[in-house]
């Protein structure tokens, strides 16, 4: 290779890497600048969201290009005024603008740092959940019909997925004619009425006298909102989207449930709300399109209150009631309001969801309106005022917001009837439907119902404890049912009054826990009086006790 040869080559080999490194330069201003305008988009409209884990990606190439901004820009009008600034000793200014600066470009890494920090809090508290008190040791006043009582509907033919064709809420894998059948005999069971008919006529002339508005029963005109628990229904194609899963309410259920009122109880369609209004939140097109699809044309009146709709249509947006607060025992909850569609009905039925939670331990009725409330200078429709007073690391005795939700007038003042829909439980409120060990390693088909708050989420918590694969069941999740039972005199001394009105709670529920998993069985079962009783419909619930039983021989 001749010296010009040799010139050419190194001249070559010498550019060819400053190219590459201008091109780096290039791809680094564009990715901060898009990580930048994705981060104000996702962020400014919700705050909360600093804390998913796309944002945290996006945060620091954020703050690296606006830093990097920032320097470009200022660099020349620092060296300009640095000089006569040092000459006057403006010390104290420059590091006041540079200690503001710096705190604004890293607040949102502040932010993440700290959900980051109160997850492994939560996680540090690791022991699974161990009741407070022994077995069958029953606290609180039982409510409803037959006091207490709590029906459990176990029908594992109602649930058919093979985990992998279809979808679990497709009419392949869940058979409405069961799911009619279980809610039939759990309405009967659970008032002692021969027929649905009386069923119904029966809770809604119990809940007027206990209302002291007379003993009467269902009266055209008077509106029912349904609350369901669609917190992972974030997106236009049900199950999918940003959080892609699968624990979402039964379609099968609640069209059993609103064919129910309508054929049944004789409630017009008009007259019935579906409603899900925490941000972001839609009631999807399984759910909408089983009621729309009902035999007659009440069907089609029934109103849905979403407070997103994808521009799916027929869904109506939450507005809030700001003549009706929730005011919290504890100050640092601020003041929240409620959707119109409640506080005008007249009614309520609560559907929650049976499963475990990653921040409150479970994640069942009372829980469930965390979808109902509305702050107006904290985020609008959602929960987040709330989370630090429900947090399972919270010891008992200590001051919950749940309590405030399921004893206000307009919430649990207002609930003819409390429901756990278990056909296919999630693993927890993040994830995705799974098989149970406790169900004989496959999907739990349960349906639970009460005129009980506490006792139904009692149930609930009892069973959950019980699945070792439910494993965020950790730490206190019974605090609120302790105090909701003697919300009266709770056991963390603050007054209950969530109308403001000066008059405390009273006792909402009966709280207790059973002898055991396999028998099942509480106080009112065991002929010791007070307490909650277990019902159960079906004969597959007692032979898969007896194989339970079995195996622990």
């Amino acid at each position: 290779m001749d010296s010009v040869s040799l010139k050419r080559h190194c001249g070559q080999g010498e550019k060819r890497p400053a190219r590459r490194h201008s091109w780096l330069k290039i791809l680094s201003i564009v990715t901060g600048f898009a990580s930048l305008v994705w981060f104000l988009l996702r962020v400014i409209p919700k705050p909360s969201r600093a804390t998913y884990p796309c944002q945290r990606a996006a945060a620091p190439l954020a703050s690296g290009f606006i830093i990097w901004l920032s320097g470009l820009i200022g660099a020349k009008a620092l060296y300009r005024k640095s000089r006569v600034l040092i000459r006057q000793k403006w010390y104290a200014v420059v590091a006041l603008i540079l200690a503001l600066v710096v705190y604004a470009l890293w607040l949102p890494l502040g932010v993440m740092d700290e959900a980051d920090a109160q997850q492994q809090k939560l996680n540090a508290q690791a022991d699974p959940f161990k009741p407070s008190e022994p077995a069958n040791a029953p606290i609180g006043v039982g409510k409803g019909i037959n006091p207490g009582r709590v029906v459990w509907a176990y029908d594992p033919d109602a649930t058919s997925w093979d985990g992998t064709t279809g979808n679990w809420w497709d009419d392949a894998n869940t058979d409405q004619r069961i799911v009619d059948d279980m809610v039939s005999k759990s309405l009967t069971g659970l008032t002692g009425e021969k027929t649905d008919k009386k069923a119904w006529d029966a809770l809604f002339r119990y809940f007027n006298q206990a209302g002291k508005s007379g003993g009467a029963g269902y009266r055209r005109g008077e509106k029912v909102a349904i609350k369901i628990n669609a917190n992972q229904d974030r997106s236009p194609e049900w199950g999918k989207g940003e959080r892609p899963l699968n624990g979402l309410p039964s379609p099968h259920l609640v069209y059993a449930l609103v064919n129910q009122l309508i054929t049944v109880a004789g409630v017009p369609g008009e007259d019935i709300t579906i409603y899900e209004a925490a941000d972001g939140r839609n009631i999807g097109k399984p759910v909408f399109d089983k009621i729309r699809a009902g035999s007659n044309a009440d069907f089609k009146a029934v109103r849905f209150v979403a407070n997103k709709h994808y521009d799916l249509q027929g869904r109506l947006m939450p507005s809030p009631d700001k003549d009706n607060p929730i005011h919290f025992a504890d100050a640092a909850v601020p003041t929240a309001y409620l959707p119109s569609a409640v506080t005008e009905a007249k009614y309520l039925i609560n559907v929650a969801l049976f499963r475990s939670h990653t921040l409150c331990g479970v994640t069942l009725c009372a829980k469930n309106h965390f979808g109902s409330v509305y702050f107006p200078d904290h985020g609008g429709w959602t929960p987040r005022p709330m989370h630090e007073f429900v947090l399972r690391n919270r010891p008992m005795g200590s001051y919950n917001a749940l309590v405030d939700l399921i004893g206000h007038r307009h919430l649990g003042g207002k609930t003819l009837l409390y429901m756990i829909d278990g056909l296919y439980s999630a693993e927890h409120n993040e994830g995705n439907v799974m098989r149970l060990a406790s169900f004989g390693d496959d999907w739990a088909s349960s349906l639970f119902l009460s005129q009980d708050p506490v006792a139904i989420d009692s149930v609930g918590l009892d069973f959950l404890r019980n699945e070792p694969k439910a494993d965020n069941v950790r730490g206190f999740p019974d605090n609120y049912m302790h105090e909701a039972a003697l919300a009266d005199k709770p056991p963390s001394g603050v007054k209950y009054d969530p109308e403001g009105d000066g008059t405390p709670l009273k006792s909402l529920g009966v709280h207790e826990h059973w002898n055991n998993p396999t028998d099942k069985q509480y106080s009112r079962n065991l002929k010791k009086g007070e307490g909650i009783e277990l019902v159960t419909l079906s004969k597959a619930a007692r032979n898969l006790a007896q194989t339970k039983g079995t195996d622990s021989k």
